[in-house]
C-alpha cells in the first residue's frame, strides 16, 4: 500500500477537502507513523544498522504538502526522510527493506535509511549532510524550468539547516532566475539537541529569504487540513512562474534527534503535553468522527489494515537477502 495519490485540481481557488480526501490524509499520516514505529522496534532489535531517524509527530506536514504534488513533480528532503518517500507513493516494503540493508530496497541495500532514491515517484533522496539536499533541489528545480515541464520542486529542510550558508546561495539563485521550487522549513524546534530559540537569531524562520524578495508563509504543522489550505495558494503561485517560496511548517518530534538520542534536551512533561494537545492523527481522527466521516469502529478497521500492511513490509525486508558483494561498485551514477 502505498500513500493516496490525489488527482491535480483546476482553478485557481483553494479546494475544500471532501471526505475522501480526509480519510486519504488520515490513512497517509496512519501509515507513516505506524511505519516509523515499526522501524523504531527493528532498530531496537537490531536489524537496522547506522543511523535511524523518525518522523513521528510531523506526518501533516509532507501528507499536507504531497497532496498538492503533480505528476512529474521532485522531492528532495534530508535524513528524516522515510515520511517522504512514503508520501511520494513508494512502497513501503522497498523502504523497510533498504532501512535492513536488504537487497529488495530502493537503493539495494546499499544506501539505507538516508539514502533512498525513486526516480519513478519523483523522489531525489534523503541526504546526510545538513542543508546539502537545497542546492540539489534549487538545482531540479532549473532542470523543471530549463525542460519547460511544469514540475515544481519539493525541498524539505529542518530548522537546524537555516543558517547554512548554501541554503542562502541557493535562495539567491532561485529567486534570481524565478525557479519553481517550495522551500519547506519543517521547524521542529530542535536542530538535533539545540532549540531553535538558542540556535536562530531571528525565530521568524518564514521571513529568511526576505532579502532576495522570496515570500515566506508560517502554517500550523500539527494539523494536515491547515497546512492543505495554508499551502495551497502558495503552491499553485509557485507552479504557475512567479518563483520560489518558503513555508515555515511549525511541527514538532516525538522522539530524540535519531534513535540513538535520549532527548535530554527537553522535559518528558513537554512532549506528553505536545502528544495530548497537538497530535495530527489524533487531531484529524476527532475532525472525522465529529462531522460523521466515519465512526470509530471505521476508524480501528484503517488502523488494522495499515498495521497489517507495516507487518508485510517488516517481513519482507527481514526475508530478503542481503546484497551481494559484486553489487558495492554498481549504481554508482545512474541516469535521472
Amino acid at each position: 500500500m502505498a500513500a493516496t495519490r490525489r488527482k491535480p485540481r483546476n482553478g485557481s481557488s483553494p479546494a475544500t477537502p471532501t471526505p475522501d480526501d480526509i480519510k486519504g490524509f488520515y490513512r497517509d499520516m496512519l501509515l507513516i507513523r505506524r511505519f516509523e514505529e515499526k522501524a523504531g522496534q527493528l532498530y531496537g532489535m537490531g536489524l537496522i544498522g547506522g543511523f535511524c531517524h523518525l518522523y513521528i509527530g510531523q506526518e501533516a506536514v509532507v501528507v499536507g504538502l504531497q497532496c498538492q504534488a503533480h505528476p512529474g513533480d521532485s522531492i528532495i528532503t534530508s535524513y528524516r526522510d522515510h515520511g517522504h518517500m512514503l508520501a511520494a507513493g513508494m512502497d513501503p516494503k522497498g523502504v523497510m527493506a533498504e532501512l535492513t540493508g536488504r537487497r529488495g530496497g530502493y537503493s539495494k541495500g546499499k544506501g539505507g535509511s538516508m539514502h533512498m532514491f525513486s526516480k519513478e515517484n519523483g523522489f531525489y533522496g534523503g541526504h546526510g549532510i545538513v542543508g546539502a539536499q537545497v542546492p540539489l533541489g534549487t538545482g531540479l528545480a532549473f532542470a523543471h524550468k530549463y525542460r519547460g515541464d511544469g514540475g515544481v520542486c519539493f525541498c524539505y529542510l529542518g530548522d537546524g539547516a537555516v543558517n547554512q550558508g548554501q541554503v542562502y546561495e541557493s535562495f539567491n539563485m532561485a529567486a534570481l532566475w524565478k525557479l519553481p521550487v517550495i522551500y519547506v522549513i519543517e521547524n521542529n524546534k530542535y536542530g538535533m539537541g539545540t532549540s531553535v530559540e538558542r540556535a536562530s537569531a531571528t525565530k521568524d524562520l518564514a521571513t529568511r529569504g526576505a532579502a532576495y524578495g522570496i515570500p515566506g508563509i508560517s502554517v500550523n504543522g500539527m494539523d494536515v487540513l491547515a497546512v492543505k489550505a495554508e499551502s495551497e495558494e502558495a503552491v499553485d503561485r509557485v507552479r504557475a512562474g512567479e518563483g520560489p517560496l518558503i513555508l515555515e511548517m511549525k511541527t514538532y518530534r516525538y522522539r530524540g534527534h535519531s534513535m540513538s538520542d535520549p532527548a535530554k534536551y527537553r522535559t518528558k512533561e513537554e512532549v506528553s503535553k505536545m502528544r495530548a494537545e497537538s497530535d495530527p492523527i489524533d487531531h484529524l481522527r476527532q475532525t472525522i468522527v465529529s462531522d460523521a466521516i466515519l465512526d470509530e469502529e471505521a476508524l480501528k478497521e484503517i488502523d488494522k489494515e495499515i498495521k497489517s500492511v507495516v507487518s508485510q513490509a517488516a517481513e519482507f525486508a527481514q526475508n530478503s537477502p542481503e546484497p551481494d558483494a559484486a553489487e558495492l561498485y554498481t549504481d554508482v551514477l545512474v541516469e535521472a
